[in-house]
């Protein structure tokens, strides 16, 4: 099985508050991008591919309500806190975090883990206490896999090398993945791989070779899990990436990068499109 996932960031922000959404009014984005996707995504057998969108957690309700029968469309959370309720336990004292337990409560089946820019966020919170150690970021995300897990979520993880590590792109990779999935259920983990040092305006994409080599590490080093491009599925590499054996999928964000940049729903059925039918 293939699997396409959808991280909308932050894309509820209207241009005129300098975000990217042209989609529709905020109190209606979340339903337009499901009802905008869901009947496309109906035409692919459920075995062929699985297809979940990480919502920031505002819209997370009113996706799931916009949800048909049947719906092939799939919710989950950007990051979940890495304490959470429990019977006889905490109840729910955990101000500003989302603990796992509240992310299935409103309807989510899956988390995102690990992306750049939590990993980022982490590593700056530490830095500021003096403390500059990849392996406390990766035991952190680490708590969160295993608190999403014991919620009953599926974890899409993600790891990947910043310009600086590329020459040590097997220590950096290995520990994101030994200590961040330390104790997880790999059955219920699929593996992001983002090439943070490719991801950006000027960049310079990673190629066909650079990703099959990565993907082929990955699944060397955790048993086999599945591995999807984190580093962006779009037009420009929809069929390239489907050409690898090794890669399984992508991680969709943007549809459009000039012009009226932003996501929108035609553009990403064109994607999904282009990669399962290449």
């Amino acid at each position: 099985m293939k699997h396409i996932y959808l991280n909308l960031k932050r894309f509820d922000v209207p241009v005129e508050l300098g975000g990217v959404n042209r989609l529709a009014p905020v109190e209606h984005w979340a339903q337009t991008v499901v009802h905008g996707i869901q009947e496309g995504l109906k035409r692919y057998h459920p075995a062929q591919a699985e297809f979940a969108v990480f919502f920031p957690e505002a819209y997370l309700l009113p996706a799931s309500g916009a949800r048909c029968p049947g719906s092939p469309v799939r919710l989950g959370c950007q990051g979940v806190f890495r304490a959470d309720t429990a019977a006889g336990g905490n109840f729910g004292a955990f101000t500003t975090n989302r603990p796992a337990h509240a992310a299935a409560a409103l309807g989510c089946t899956h988390t995102l883990i690990g992306h750049c820019e939590e990993r980022g966020d982490k590593a700056g919170v530490l830095a500021e206490a003096g403390v500059r150690n990849t392996a406390a970021v990766n035991r952190l995300l680490n708590q969160e896999v295993l608190a999403a897990q014991a919620a009953g979520l599926s974890v899409l993880y993600c790891v990947g090398e910043k310009s600086e590590e590329q020459d040590c792109w097997q220590e950096v990779l290995g520990e994101q993945l030994d200590v961040g999935l330390q104790g997880a259920d790999k059955r219920r983990v699929v593996i992001a791989y983002e090439p943070v040092w490719s991801i950006g305006p000027g960049k310079t994409p990673a190629d066909r070779p650079y990703i099959t080599k990565i993907a082929a590490f990955i699944k060397e080093r955790t048993g086999g899990l599945d591995v999807v491009y984190g580093g962006g599925l779009k037009r420009d590499n929809a069929r390239m990436l489907a050409s690898i054996p090794e890669i399984d999928g992508g991680l969709i964000a943007l549809t459009r990068f000039s012009g009226e940049i932003g996501f929108y729903p035609e553009e990403y059925l064109e994607i999904v499109s282009l990669y399962l039918n290449h």
